[in-house]
This record gives structure tokens, sequence and C-alpha cells, in this order.
């Protein structure tokens, strides 16, 4: 009897340990697909997708997920599993001189998209 609850005990405290691991949102894992693209398209398609002026200056186009991943002509902004390391999100996030802040010259991001990037970014910036 006592090695059944022994066994209980620590299925709980599996359960309960594993329960941490949760994304701060609650909402489960983030996607490019479902959460990030939307954000990109909103915010950063006009300049970014391919012909764009941003496209063409940088490199980076947002019209896909590989595209994003790439990255620009001098490298990835993505670091998949550190939000800090990324420069797409110290981009949005207004963690740079305010003269390089994205999206340059228009409204920047609601601190919850922002916060979706940071965490999908986190999460090792999964495709779906």
């Amino acid at each position: 009897m006592q090695g059944k609850i022994f066994i209980v005990g620590l299925g709980v405290l599996g359960l309960v340990a594993l329960g941490g691991c949760e994304p701060k949102s609650g909402r489960g894992h983030l996607s490019y697909a479902k959460d990030v693209k939307p954000i990109l398209d909103q915010y950063c398609g006009e300049c970014h997708m391919p012909g764009g002026p941003g496209a063409e200056k940088s490199g980076f186009k947002v019209d896909n997920y590989r595209n994003v991943m790439k990255g620009t002509k001098f490298g990835p902004v993505i670091i998949p599993g550190s939000a800090e390391s990324s420069t797409l999100y110290r981009l949005v996030a207004g963690k740079v001189d305010p003269s390089i802040r994205m999206p340059h010259g228009k409204e920047p991001l609601k601190p919850e998209e922002i916060e979706t990037i940071r965490q999908w970014i986190e999460e090792g910036a999964n495709e779906y």
C-alpha cells in the first residue's frame, strides 16, 4: 500500500512541476503561423514584403516563416530561445536607439503584441 501511495505522490509531484512549464499567457505554445505572422503582417508588411523599401534596404522579408528566420542581409534577426539576443524583438520592443525602432515612423506595437513575439522567441520560434 505504501508503494502505491509513493508512486501516486510522485505522479502528482511531476504534474505540479510540469505546471510551471506552461507559457505565461496560459494560451499554450505560440506559433509563427497562428500568433506572430498576423502581427508582422499588420506592422511590418507594408515595408518588408518582397519589393518593399524595407525588404530592399535590409533584405528582411515577412512574407513567410522561412524568410523571417533567414533574417537580413547581415544575418538572422531571431535567436530561438533568446528574445534579448534577437534583433527583431529588440527593435519592436524599443530596446534600441529610437531612430531605428520598428516599425519605423509608425505606431509601435502594443505591449501584448511585443510580449507575444518575446514569448514565441523564448519558446523556440516555432513555425506551427
